[in-house]
């Protein structure tokens, strides 16, 4: 890390007196050890160095319907692994070593926010119908933080089951809503604060900005970018010590992601990849650079999975251990930054309760107009692995992008909170924030007509035409996506994205997938095939 400036002095306090405790407790444990040692008392607790596992992004084993003939590929089933021990002594933190196989045929599970009986069994490689409760269990809902589930025992060996980080310090939570992130930064006055870089959507733009820009469209907490980003480099509290700190600040050494806001992006994309990954049960395994695999925990929360995933594209498993579970671990600079996310959690989780329901939404175009389904749920924004967006495309003669006279009108109603660079986002509660309550996001919508920001919209009217502004489109059309207090919602799951009745299902990859509602399916293409019209009659 680079040289600090001025960390605010409670914070500076706090720091030191933890490194103080831990030397302290150090230098006893190296004492007792010796003595152990000399005694011939000691055994090395290995570092894992090869596990036979699945592939590192399955397919889930859940009982739902049929899926309709076109999609053919055979889901993979999650099996259990096992550890192999390295013949290197390498001492691991005890919360980070890996949890053996327990012996009991029976697991009891208490579930955590956001589980769903589809996920948990894909977690705990069982059959849906193999988990049993003392309570009733929505089959497909989100189901009660807490409720115990009775589960069969086929798991090998896996992953610790500390869990790191609550969910809403890893999301764009509503414990962000009175995080100023600009006077962070100034009063910790280090290179972050003068640091300025030039982006195609707002020009020259600040560090703070920059932070800001990737927390609000990646849906991450902007703690966490900057606490990783200091502790990575050192820029919020210090200089960068070296070019390779300057240029690669997140630390993904690419030339092509030599600036602040791609190295955010990038960080951002790996910490989303496992939060959702884990929550829609597509991840169940952890990849090291080293080629090592650790199978999850399935006790642990999304948030936690979302920074295992996001450090493993940096460390070897030895190396991601320490800073995940050590003694100078990230989590404890993270507790020295901004106090602990625990406390902060406790008023705003769960993010999505139980009985949350998705407000009544209709397809997004005119009453009568022809329009084509033609992508099935897939990333929610740039590369994030996040399968909360669907697209549609108006019926046209022309093929790419081209302008189109076609109208995209709201699917609720809302204060328009967002309207720029090919973007709009409505907010349902009208107060102002992403973070909170439910936000639709659309996407490539043209400048012409566009909605202008702080109008007030009613279902079905106007808010622009569809095209290929605000990001990679092959062709014209709008593409949509859910939050709920600042989470992405799968658009197939438990809260699955429904317009005018019809109901987003996921395919084996992402933009495959079909619509359903009652007897009727149809097909998702990006060829806009004629299989894929629609029409809206409500």
């Amino acid at each position: 890390m680079g040289d600090r400036r001025s960390m605010p002095l409670s914070a500076r306090e706090r720091y030191y007196k933890r490194r103080l405790q831990r030397m302290r407790r150090l230098a006893v444990a190296s004492v007792c050890l010796t003595v152990l040692i000399c005694g011939g008392l000691v055994y090395p607790v290995f570092a894992p160095a090869s596990i036979i596992r699945e592939e590192s992004q399955v397919s889930s084993n859940r009982e739902t319907e049929q899926p309709p003939q076109q999609m053919t590929t055979t889901p993979v089933i999650p099996e259990a692994t096992s550890v192999v021990e390295s013949q290197t002594a390498i001492p691991l933190p005890t919360q980070g070593r890996i949890v053996p196989p327990s012996e009991k045929s029976y697991l009891l599970y208490y579930t955590t926010a956001g589980d769903s009986l589809p996920v948990v069994s894909v977690h705990f490689g069982v059959d849906i119908k193999d988990i049993t409760s003392p309570q009733e269990i929505d089959p497909t809902g989100l189901i009660p933080p807490n409720q115990l589930l009775i589960i069969p025992n086929n798991l090998s060996e896996t992953s610790a089951k500390t869990k790191l980080l609550p969910d809403s310090e890893i999301t764009y939570s509503p414990s962000t809503v009175d995080f100023d992130i600009k006077a962070f930064v100034d009063e910790a006055g280090g290179y972050l604060a003068t640091y300025r870089q030039w982006l195609q959507s707002t020009g020259w733009t600040s560090g703070a900005d920059v932070i800001a820009i990737v927390a609000r469209d990646y849906s991450v907490n902007p703690r966490l970018l900057l606490a990783f980003l200091e502790y990575h480099s050192g820029w919020v509290y210090g200089t960068p010590i070296n070019a390779i700190a300057k240029d690669y600040p997140m630390g993904y050494i690419d030339e092509a992601k030599k600036d602040l806001y791609l190295q955010a992006a990038w960080f951002a994309s790996n910490v989303m990849e496992g939060y959702y990954g884990w929550r829609e049960g597509r991840r169940l395994v952890i990849n090291f650079p080293d080629g090592q695999v650790l199978r999850i925990a399935p006790e642990l929360n999304a948030g936690t999975v979302g920074l295992m995933n996001s450090f493993s594209y940096l460390y070897d498993f030895s190396e991601w251990a320490l800073k995940l579970y050590g003694e100078e671990s990230f989590l404890s600079f993270f507790e020295t930054m901004f106090d602990s996310p625990w406390i902060r959690a406790q008023s705003v989780e769960p993010l999505i309760p139980a009985d949350t329901v998705q407000p009544e939404m209709i397809l997004p175009f005119e009453i009568n107009k022809i329009w084509a389904f033609t992508g099935g749920p897939h990333a929610a924004w740039s590369s994030a692995d996040v399968w909360a967006a669907i697209d549609f495309a108006p019926s046209s003669d022309q093929t790419g992008c081209h302008e189109s006279d076609e109208w995209v009108v709201a699917a609720m109603s809302g204060l328009v909170i967002r309207s720029g660079n090919g973007v709009v986002v409505i907010d349902q509660e009208g107060d102002g924030y992403e973070q909170t309550g439910w936000t639709l996001l659309y996407l490539h919508i043209a400048t012409k007509d566009r909605v202008p920001l702080g109008t007030w919209v009613e279902v079905g009217d106007r808010i622009g035409h569809p095209s290929c502004e605000g990001g990679r489109s092959t062709g014209t059309h709008v593409h949509l996506a859910r939050r709920y207090n600042g989470e992405w919602v799968p658009a197939d799951g438990p809260l699955p994205f429904t317009l005018s009745g019809w109901q987003a299902k996921a395919g084996v990859e992402a933009y495959q997938g079909w619509l359903t509602r009652g007897d009727e399916i149809i097909y998702a293409n990006t060829a806009s095939t004629y299989e894929t019209q629609l029409s809206r009659n409500d």
